[in-house]
């Protein structure tokens, strides 16, 4: 840069931070803000496999590849389909000593792990933006503000940065996951830990779905997977917090499944999660804007099929080499949305209304597995 611009990245998911932290290496100040008060004031979610050709490639641009290795799980590339009729194993993929396409790490660690490396106070914790305005004014809801002469939107789904640039809103897909948790899996849990396996299961009869993932430190996350309205649960008379009246509800729904299996659905620990599978219009685009850009989900929310914080590391990555490589924010952000729109706009065209692809009994042959249920729980809500 002819001159040191003062750039804001909002939000402090894997894609910022690895945004910051590949701008840091290049000597180039940045500072991500972030709506959540501190590191650990929430669950992060599940685990995340990292793709040797995106996710692995960024951390390896972030000079954090060997760490991410030391920490990753790689036992977690396991993965089986099981008949939802009778629980038998189908096709199963045990990974080879030494595998390392696509390990498995916490979001919790991952996230961790990017914060660490980063300059002490380049997060400031506690600071959920509101608007962007004008060229780079920033209102947070505390009602503090922030000059920045390039605004990153790293924010997710439901990204305020998106609002200053595209009208586009995620629309519902039709899809929703229920989540359910499993803890000291081992001793408590001894049957689902030997369903699950080391690393992920899926089942499906064409109409619903499962995908059951085991985690570190003893826990398992179990994603039911349905076709239903996005008021299903008022139109039956339910609450989110009616834990007991949504499980008969799902016992219902899954009743021709196997008893091994159902017991994914009667033995959890506490409530249900409800996740509605949302996706931005296909294909997203904006105006561009010479101060203002998107990366993951912010630029283009997809169904979960295999993409998700792969794809929004390798955002990141080419938007700071970019940055790193230009003389002006402009040129920076010219060279990176020309790679990075045509590249979502691909996937999104791919991806768009497959969502009901984890309901179906036959998707998941070898390839297909691995390729589909790579990125399983990206959305957060």
């Amino acid at each position: 840069m002819n001159t040191a611009p003062r750039i804001a990245i909002i939000g402090a998911g894997p894609g910022g931070l690895t945004c910051a932290r590949i701008l840091q290496r290049h000597g180039i100040e940045v500072t991500v803000y972030e709506a959540d008060a501190a590191p650990g004031v929430r669950n992060q979610g599940g685990s995340l496999d990292l793709h040797i050709d995106s996710g692995q490639l960024a951390l390896r641009e972030a000079g954090l590849l060997e760490e991410f290795f030391r920490l990753s799980r790689p036992e977690g590339q396991e993965m089986r389909r099981l008949n939802a009729a009778d629980a038998t194993l189908g096709f199963h993929h045990i990974p080879d000593e030494g595998e390392a396409v696509r390990p498995e790490i916490e979001r919790g660690v991952l996230r961790d792990m990017l914060l660490s490396s980063l300059t002490p106070g380049t997060v400031r914790w506690g600071r959920a933006l509101d608007s962007v305005e004008g060229p780079g004014l920033l209102r947070f809801t505390d009602a503090t503000t922030a000059e920045a002469d390039l605004v990153i939107g790293a924010d997710g789904a439901w990204s305020k940065v998106r609002a200053a640039i595209s009208p586009a809103l995620p629309q519902y897909t039709g899809i929703t996951f229920v989540e359910a948790w499993f803890h000291d899996v081992d001793d408590q849990h001894p049957d689902i830990a030997d369903l699950v396996g080391n690393g992920s299961a899926v089942a499906a009869d064409g109409e619903r779905g499962m995908f059951a993932q085991h985690n570190g430190g003893g826990h398992i996350r179990v994603y039911l997977i349905q076709r239903v309205p996005l008021d299903w649960l008022a139109q039956a008379g339910l609450t989110h917090d009616d834990t007991p009246g949504l499980r008969a509800l799902l016992l219902d729904r899954y009743r021709d499944w196997s008893p091994r299996l159902r017991r994914i659905i009667t033995d959890n620990d506490g409530p249900y999660l409800e996740r509605p599978i949302n996706a931005l219009p296909v294909p997203h685009t904006w105006q561009p804007s010479p101060t203002i850009t998107l990366l993951g989900d912010a630029a283009h929310l997809m169904p979960p099929l295999g993409v998700g914080v792969n794809l929004a590391m390798l955002d990141a990555t080419e938007l700071a080499l970019a940055i790193a490589g230009h003389a002006t924010v402009g040129d920076a952000l010219r060279a990176y949305e020309k790679t990075m729109l045509p590249r979502s706009h691909q996937l999104q065209a791919e991806l768009d209304g497959h969502a009901a692809d984890l309901l179906s009994d036959d998707l998941f042959d070898a390839d297909d597995m691995q390729a589909h249920l790579g990125g399983h729980n990206d959305q957060q809500p």
